[in-house]
């Protein structure tokens, strides 16, 4: 395995945060990254994502950025856990290999236990299953009697329920008419457009993906349009559900809903635009706030509990914070993006005390 650190040039980077470690590895058989952000509270736990990304660069800001989440997301939903992701640099589509999951697997032991690795975009539990016949550092693989495989359903259920949270924080009881524009009809997006049209929701879809996009109009009855029109809909909620960077300077003026809440990472192009969306008056639900029911089902799956009860106690922990966050930002008339981002870090930067609740 030709891992190795990172140049320490990296602390220049615009998207490092202090981050604890940087591994790449560039064999014949794998380009990956694997960052540790902070493992203060726990082993870094994250995703592993397949894309292809247009440059090394590209690849190691996300890494870094969504490794940065997974600490912030795994502090404020009370886990003993730390913050880390992994990239490969590739097409799921058309280079995904039982040759790449094995070498992935690989490299993810070479780091012994201080990243913990479950799926991602571009992943699927079969891949996580595959990785884990070469190291023992992963999660939500069905294979391991211990595990309970793919946590999208969870994380949809946080999602959902944090949606609700924002609608009655403007006014309305439940979730009956309300217009969700749903960016990203994948893993997460197709259970949760399943509950908000069970819940009476009015839900129109979009993704890059027309397949997933018929999936999701034929079972659901839902709405479609193109990804383009997605973002100026005359909706209720906004729900990005597909990678990062959704709401950005191009985007941020077309956005009609007043809510924006979805499982996407990253939802933010910057802090610019979260303090944009606050003087327009648009109420944004954190992403790594709404969306840590699949850390929280990961978590339990690493404990080897199973106990749905247990764990639907846990997501309650993800309605509190965004009842929180939404009070103090108006109260304190300051983006909840910034709220979150102080109560996170008062949690992790404090290398002791109770954190677990399981």
């Amino acid at each position: 395995m030709l891992a190795q650190t990172l140049d320490p040039t990296l602390r220049s980077h615009p998207d490092y945060d202090q981050h604890e470690q940087v591994v790449m590895c560039d064999s014949a058989d794998l380009q990956a990254i694997i960052a540790v952000h902070n493992a203060n509270l726990g082993p870094a736990t994250g995703g592993c994502r397949i894309y292809p990304y247009v440059s090394g660069d590209q690849a190691l800001s996300d890494v870094l950025r969504l490794s940065r989440g997974m600490t912030y997301k795994s502090a404020m939903a009370d886990l003993p856990l730390g913050g880390g992701k992994s990239v490969i640099i590739a097409n799921p589509a058309t280079d995904k290999s039982p040759k790449l999951m094995l070498a992935m697997g690989d490299f993810i032991e070479s780091l012994q236990g201080r990243y913990v690795a479950a799926e991602d975009s571009g992943t699927t539990v079969a891949d996580i299953g595959l990785m884990a016949q070469r190291t023992r550092h992963v999660s939500g693989c069905a294979k391991n009697e211990a595990f309970g495989g793919d946590p999208s359903p969870v994380t949809a259920r946080g999602v959902f329920d944090g949606i609700r949270v924002a609608v009655s924080f403007r006014g309305q009881s439940d979730l009956k008419g309300i217009r969700v524009a749903l960016q990203g009809a994948g893993n997460v997006g197709f259970h949760l457009a399943r509950m908000l049209v069970a819940a009476g929701a009015r839900v129109i879809v979009a993704d890059t993906g027309r397949d997933r996009v018929q999936r999701a109009v034929d079972q659901l009855g839902v709405s479609s349009c193109s990804p383009d029109e997605i973002f100026s809909l005359d909706v209720d909620v906004f729900a990005p559900c597909a990678m990062g960077g959704a709401v950005n300077a191009r985007t941020v003026g077309a956005i009609r809903a007043g809510i924006i809440a979805g499982a996407a990472n990253n939802q933010l192009e910057s802090d610019l635009v979260g303090d944009i969306l606050l003087q327009r008056g648009i109420l944004y639900a954190p992403d790594y706030v709404i969306n840590a029911g699949g850390i929280i089902d990961i978590y339990y799956q690493t404990q080897g509990i199973r106990d749905h009860a247990r764990i639907d106690g846990h997501l309650q922990v993800i309605t509190r914070n965004l009842e929180l966050i939404f009070a103090e930002s108006q109260r304190q008339g300051r983006p909840t993006h910034v709220i979150a981002d102080e109560l996170a870090r008062a949690r992790f930067q404090k290398p002791t005390g109770k954190i677990a609740t399981a």
